[in-house]
């Protein structure tokens, strides 16, 4: 598959859907950095994914949504406070990107866990990829694109330079953070990723 297809018109959004919904692994840009993302509930897609990056399963996978809404299903382990502190760092437009790690629910695959008691999952505050998630109607898998050890893509230049096998790359900048989510546990709120 060496076919690309960077879309810049209107019908991008439903052009990733499609391919999210026929399995493939995309690329697109985020807050700080290019990520590559499919269907989490897609066993195949999420080990095409791992395979392109080199990653091991056991290490688990960030999920990105579009709104509170779409993250509800993952939260319901969370004490009403535990809860308000994670949406309300979603809501906040001057604090930094955070995934929260949370409970597993029944609605977590084992294939996007690994090998965790707990689930990565942001709502994003990045424009096209919100768009992305809510066209898609669930969240999608949020992972850095890059091979394992490599620098993360900062552009759609160095993802083909990567991966030159994706099939779909949806055109677009990230917001230029200089660094990617803060990652904190939201039972202890302790901070895994700085």
């Amino acid at each position: 598959m060496t076919n690309h297809s960077a879309i810049t018109s209107v019908s991008a959004i439903a052009s990733a859907v499609s391919a999210l919904e026929q399995g493939e692994v995309i690329a697109y840009p985020t807050e700080s950095v290019w990520g590559l993302g499919c269907d989490p509930w897609n066993e195949a897609a999420v080990q095409a994914l791992l395979k392109l990056k080199d990653r091991p399963v056991s290490k688990g996978l960030i999920l990105v949504a579009a709104d509170e809404a779409q993250v509800n299903p993952f939260l319901e382990k969370l004490t009403g406070e535990q809860r308000k502190v994670v949406i309300e760092s979603w809501l906040d437009p001057t604090s930094r990107a955070t995934t929260w790690l949370v409970p597993l629910t029944d609605d977590v695959p084992i294939w996007i866990s690994g090998a965790h008691d707990r689930v990565a999952v942001r709502v994003t505050r990045h424009v096209q990829t919100r768009d992305l998630c809510r066209a898609f109607g669930r969240p999608i898998v949020s992972t850095s694109a890059n091979p394992s050890g490599e620098p993360s893509a900062l552009d759609s230049a160095m993802v083909e330079q990567y991966f030159n096998q994706l099939v779909f790359i949806l055109d677009g900048q990230t917001d230029g953070a200089t660094q990617p989510s803060l990652i904190r546990d939201a039972i202890t709120g302790e901070v895994l990723r700085a």
